[in-house]
């Protein structure tokens, strides 16, 4: 009999065919409206969740499906499963550190060099009818900062050095001196040395706003913020009275704070660039995290260790 299956995001719907040919039920339900009626109707069956870590699930949805037993997160975060919950209930939790690397890496680069040359605004303005230059920085040879030197910021580390010939420093919970790239002991440290600074780490409680005023003041003027990690880990209102007030020079983002509503003051400044959370959504990442995903399924129901469990949130051993 197929395992019934929430799904809570909506990234995934090409792959549903594949995903009920693995012998699973999927149960689609992207928004807050259907997932509170799909876990009302079909909570009593549902066996297994697939979620990401923006979207999330919460300790009451997990007790209105008592034969659950196994959350899954897309992608590598997890930061809005309630792993306490998850714990007390027995559950295994997986996400998917890795398998959308790449895609974010290129992500973060295309947005580092659109707010750095402007290119979403010289875009727009050709197709109003001008024709002049936009003035903005090279970024070859130039310094990059990277906050959080994990999988993805040891990619983007990679694309700055080989591909930009750029120098690389970062700061992380620990020193990696294997990577070869300057190791800074606290992210202000960082930012003064860095003409660009991107956000490459987790979010959760451990990173909220660990870039405040201060970290963008030490960025300075002629400084830009990337964030391709999660909005929390950047103060909002401290980031844009510094764009507003040109104390950096610009930001791209693809995430912010409580999104998917964006703050107007970010819609009306023009040293920004917006992307709408889509730094992982390529398809060749999309099918690296659907794959994964269904070998820790298929593990998990074969009764079987999974492949990248959360640790902090798996049960005790009997």
């Amino acid at each position: 009999m197929p395992i019934p299956l929430l799904i809570l995001i909506d990234s995934v719907q090409d792959y549903l065919p594949a995903i009920e040919a693995q012998g699973f039920r999927p149960i689609l339900a992207p928004s807050d409206q259907t997932r509170a009626q799909a876990i009302a109707r079909h909570g009593a069956e549902i066996r297994a969740v697939l979620t990401r870590g923006a979207t999330g699930l919460r300790a009451d949805e997990m007790a209105a499906m008592p034969h659950l037993s196994l959350v899954c997160s897309l992608g590598v975060g997890y930061e809005n499963i309630d792993l306490a919950a998850a714990q007390a209930r027995g559950l295994v939790v997986t996400h998917g550190p890795g398998a959308n690397a790449v895609s974010v890496a290129d992500h973060a680069m295309a947005l580092l060099l659109g707010a750095a040359r402007r290119l979403p605004q010289a875009d727009a303005w050709v197709r109003q009818g001008h024709w002049s230059g936009f003035m903005g920085p090279q970024v070859t040879g130039k310094r990059l900062g990277i906050l959080g030197l994990g999988t993805i910021g040891l990619e983007i580390a990679r694309r700055g050095a080989n591909g930009f010939g750029m120098r690389v420093g970062y700061f992380n919970r620990r020193a990696r001196p294997e990577s070869g790239y300057a190791y800074f002991d606290s992210p202000r440290a960082l930012a003064a040395e860095s003409d660009f600074l991107v956000v490459a780490t987790p979010g959760g409680a451990g990173t909220h706003h660990l870039v405040d005023a201060a970290v963008l003041e030490a960025l300075g003027p002629e400084g830009y913020l990337i964030n391709i990690a999660r909005g929390s880990v950047v103060d909002t209102h401290a980031l844009i009275a510094a764009l507003s007030e040109r104390r950096i020079a610009g930001a791209g983002l693809d995430v912010v704070d409580g999104e998917p509503a964006v703050p107007d003051a970010f819609k009306r400044l023009d040293n920004v660039v917006l992307t709408p959370h889509s730094a992982g959504r390529s398809p060749e990442a999309v099918a690296a995290t659907v794959a994964l995903f269904l070998e820790n399924a298929r593990a998990h129901f074969a009764g079987k260790p999974v492949l990248t469990p959360v640790r902090d949130a798996q049960p005790a051993a009997p």
